[in-house]
């Protein structure tokens, strides 16, 4: 599959939203492996919240294309010692075919050019052991350190409680 990789720009707003959507939640979320549908219902993210985020300029969304169509992507945002890596999100039916990784390098890359930055973090549902394990098979460790789920009443509701993120880090 030959994908085009870029920076995300204004005008993939909306390609943005339905995209990580749809790899996220709702039933199209199920026909791939990254689905939170049985842990979370709503959606992951909205117009207003991927277009503030676009217009933040220590934030990054690295994206890949094929023949024109959104078929991935990575947010980047930096602070001052590390990049956060979110929304890693793929096209539901073309999961496990290795354009989750060529993003997650892409972005490693980027921040290390861009920013000069060679930390990064993410921080991961806790109940996602085969999402977890993923990450540290692209080299990423588990730090031990946990924290809960964040509420967005406006966007989803958690059908467990107790949810956890756990936090993973990578250094170049």
């Amino acid at each position: 599959m030959e994908l085009e990789v870029t920076q995300a720009a204004i005008s993939d707003a909306e390609a943005l939203v339905g995209l990580i959507n749809s790899a996220y939640r709702g039933d199209s979320s199920r026909q791939g492996w990254t689905t939170e549908a049985d842990l979370l219902d709503g959606r992951r993210i909205d117009l207003t919240g991927i277009l503030a985020l676009l217009a933040d300029a220590n934030c990054v969304f690295i994206i890949a294309r094929q023949n024109g169509k959104l078929m991935g992507s990575v947010q980047l945002q930096r602070s001052n010692q590390f990049v956060q890596f979110s929304m890693l999100a793929v096209e539901p039916g073309l999961q496990g075919k290795g354009t989750g990784k060529r993003l997650l390098f892409e972005a490693e890359q980027t921040a290390h050019k861009i920013w000069g930055i060679t930390h990064f973090i993410m921080d991961v549902i806790s109940l996602r052991s085969e999402l977890i394990a993923f990450y540290q098979r692209c080299g990423y460790r588990k730090t031990a350190m946990y924290h809960d789920f964040p509420p967005d009443c406006a966007l989803w509701t958690a059908k467990v409680s107790g949810l956890q993120l756990e936090r993973l880090e990578k250094r170049l």
